[in-house]
């Protein structure tokens, strides 16, 4: 065992020792289109795909040898199931592609389907699973909620004392690690792309023309576009270049079994086992078993000296070693539910580094403030993300725009406030609840709270419910004598539902106020900038003084985000958009800025601006007792913008609607927040004034149902494509819906019966807990 706790597998030779990385078996190229740093199975999959498609000139660069670091001892398990919408597609098309690999490539992949069951053994994942089963109608996989005589047919070596109901997933099932990035690989080949091992990245240099210098010790490439795929080594490759990705490999253990009598003489394979609340995963490993555990997060071990002093030099085919005590428990609950078990023969124990961010969501895309710097990190699941991952960042690369949204795997939804030790609490915590029940609404704790926190955070934190938004807090709702105040999640109506129906009241009989300041904000200005914003935008700029609602498009016509624009003086504009696209609509910004060579300055002054919401029929009455300015309808009418003093403090005051009723937004720099915040709490006791989180105004907005759009005079992205589709007729109408119901509440994406017609038959849900 090394210093690091890490031991070599028998046979391997560090690459590395004494400098010396080997020898190439070919001529290292000069120049790449796309050059992707990593050979595990995300970076080959997404050379395969990108030569699959046509892009010549794509070259891997992989430091010792493909499948290094965490795929090799990945247990390869592969699964349609996800709790999101988005990631379901990721999941679809890899399994799709790994169905078909061996054919295309004539490489065998040992890809078994014999489907999964997550076991329910609690009222609560009952309702969780009836949950899912209502989002499952947005895509094609069949997903069954069986009950506990079905869980047993399809599993017969189960304890059945606990069992509930079962969640299946036909044609899941697992995949050799190995064998999958080779078949990749041998595609990728296939199609003229260039894999060179060992070839470790020594250095990264951008060019003035926005290219990369990516040097190794067997010369330079200069590539268009650079890809970080480099698994645990992400941190580092991002290092050379002045980032700090969050991402951190995680001690997984899984442990596998001899030959298991009762498994031997299946007729057909076991489906794979996720007991939920055993938190650990179980699937036939030929004769026997191999199952794998997520501890507690008190137990949990992070490989945190990695972050701080490096990945120790050579290390690739390594493991940790194996500590059986840490996951007793989860073993005993493990053989309480498989009883074959506790007579099975260990004959391993893989502990291995995978890898996490602190959402234990990947960071895939182009990355904010970098040009042409590429990430494909941060995955704890990877192996069925490879194929979809890679086939998605292809798209992206070669269209020039993603092909649906994935944004909650934007790489910039981390930025500065990401700091190590938040890092290491969340991803102690996302591994830690892994396998616990996924709430609508959830919050998790750790690490909070960073150092976004607004101007009046200190004066609501104990007031409210906070919620947690791009690093901020924000309050969700506000409590009052006699509610309950604990965190209460549920699938049905909860402790919240009072509280946020009074704030409803407020804002529209009386006024409230809101903390809005985790909006993301930007300063344009320049020589250029309306014609880089009219470019941008599909909407007629708003005059000096005025604001709108815009919208930038994809080349493709799609909307890729909306903004708020608010023109302050002649060519100065302040954009706001929402506190979770704040660097991915940055960035779009930043990007049509240079590709265009337009002369504009751009900041992110986010951080530094407040923001408080004040709204309601007395809004106006409260606000003019604070200010010279004139409010009235006449002379500050709706989407109007002016510079005011409120309670001699200067700010930028939008007037706005959240409800059909009158609002405002007031700008402000973020010292200042918390006396503007307090005189308009004390000059508003008469109106009855009081606060309101985001979960009152989610509701009301949505309520109203506002949407605009302006004439579109300019050439902006997207408006041949935009034409087009008008021109053709609309497919999707957006509708809103009022839903009857007793104690549970549309959350989104769930399916709508219509005058009792079932979903299709494999669709229907095919027993239900009375």
């Amino acid at each position: 065992a090394s210093r690091h706790g890490s031991t070599r597998m028998r046979g391997e030779t560090d690459p590395r020792a004494n400098g010396d990385v080997g020898a190439l078996r070919k001529r290292l190229k000069d120049t790449a289109e796309t050059l992707i740093i990593g050979g595990g199975c995300v970076g080959v999959s997404l050379a395969y795909h990108l030569a699959k498609l046509g892009q010549k000139d794509v070259v891997l660069l992989e430091k010792s040898e493909l499948t290094a670091g965490s795929t090799w001892h990945a247990a390869g398990l592969t699964t349609y199931y996800h709790p999101g919408i988005n990631l379901k597609k990721i999941h679809y098309y890899s399994i799709k592609l790994y169905e078909q690999l061996e054919a295309e490539t004539g490489q065998a992949v040992g890809f078994h389907q014999p489907g999964s069951i997550r076991i329910a053994s609690t009222v609560s994942r009952v309702d969780e699973m009836k949950y899912q089963m209502t989002r499952t109608h947005w895509h094609s996989t069949p997903q069954f909620l069986i009950s506990p005589e079905e869980v047993q047919e399809l599993c017969p070596l189960l304890n059945m004392d606990k069992v509930l109901a079962g969640l299946h997933t036909p044609g899941d099932g697992h995949i050799d690690p190995y064998s999958l990035t080779m078949a990749l690989a041998a595609g990728a080949r296939m199609h003229g792309a260039h894999i060179y091992n060992p070839a470790p990245v020594t250095g990264l240099f951008p060019t003035p023309d926005g290219k990369w210098d990516v040097h190794t010790p067997h010369g330079t490439i200069r590539a268009n576009r650079v890809v970080n795929a480099a698994g645990f080594w992400a941190r580092e490759v991002g290092q050379m270049i002045g980032l700090e990705h969050p991402t951190i490999p995680v001690h997984h253990q899984y442990v596998v079994t001899a030959t298991v009598a009762e498994v031997k003489a299946l007729k057909k394979e076991l489906p794979v086992i996720r007991d939920l609340e055993g938190s650990y995963y179980l699937r036939q490993e030929r004769d026997g078993l191999l199952f794998g555990p997520y501890e507690k997060q008190e137990k949990m071990v992070l490989q945190d000296s990695w972050v701080t002093d490096g990945v120790p030099p050579g290390f690739g085919k390594e493991l940790f070693e194996s500590d059986l005590d840490r996951i007793m428990d989860h073993v005993e609950m493990a053989m309480e539910m498989v009883p074959v078990l506790k007579h099975a023969d260990i004959i391993n124990i893989v502990s291995g580094p995978i890898t996490y961010t602190p959402d234990l969501l990947p960071m895939v895309g182009p990355h904010q403030g970098v040009q042409n710097y590429w990430t494909a990190i941060g995955f704890g699941y990877g192996i069925i993300h490879a194929g979809g991952v890679g086939k998605f960042l292809s798209d992206w690369i070669l269209s020039g725009e993603p092909p649906y949204d994935l944004i909650e795997c934007d790489p910039n939804r981390y930025s500065k406030w990401t700091t190590v030790p938040f890092m290491c609490a969340k991803a102690r915590e996302s591994y830690g609840f892994n396998n616990l029940v996924g709430y609508p609404k959830e919050e998790r704790f750790a690490g909070r709270p960073t150092s976004r926190v607004s101007g009046v955070y200190e004066l609501l934190k104990e007031k409210g419910s906070m919620g947690f938004h791009a690093g901020w807090e924000q309050p969700h709702y506000f409590y009052k004598p006699g509610d309950d105040v604990r965190y209460r999640p549920s699938f049905k109506r909860t402790n919240w539902f009072g509280p946020v129906g009074r704030e409803c009241q407020l804002v529209m009989e009386k006024v409230g106020v809101i903390d809005l300041s985790p909006f993301g904000k930007f300063m344009v200005k320049g020589k250029d900038s309306h014609k880089l914003l009219d470019r941008l935008f599909a909407n007629t700029l708003p005059k000096v003084g005025l604001t709108n609602i815009s919208h930038m498009l994809t080349p493709r016509g799609h909307v890729y985000a909306e903004l708020t624009i608010t023109q302050l003086a002649p060519g100065e504009f302040m954009l706001i958009t929402g506190s979770g696209s704040e660097l991915h609509d940055l960035r779009w910004i930043e990007r049509e800025r240079t590709d265009g060579g337009y002369d504009v300055d751009i900041s992110n002054v986010t951080d530094g601006i407040g923001v408080l919401g004040v709204a309601g029929p007395n809004s106006r009455r409260v606000l003019q007792k604070l200010t010279s300015e004139d409010m009235s309808d006449g002379a500050f009418r709706f989407l109007h913008c002016k510079s005011i003093e409120l309670a001699d403090i200067p700010l930028r005051a939008t007037r706005i609607s959240y409800t059909g009723e009158l609002g405002w937004e007031l700008y402000m720099d973020m010292p200042k927040m918390e006396a503007v915040y307090q005189a308009i709490m004390e000059a508003g006791q008469e109106e009855g004034i009081d606060n309101f989180g985001t979960y009152a105004m989610a509701s009301l907005r949505l309520e109203k149902g506002f949407r605009g759009w302006g004439a579109e005079p300019a050439d902006f992205v997207g408006k041949q494509a935009l034409l087009e589709i008008k021109s053709q007729g609309l497919t999707r109408n957006l509708a809103y819906l009022t839903m009857d119901t007793d104690d549970v509440d549309p959350e989104g994406n769930e399916t709508i019966w219509h005058n009792g017609k079932d979903p299709p038959p494999e669709k229907v849900q095919r027993w239900s807990l009375r």
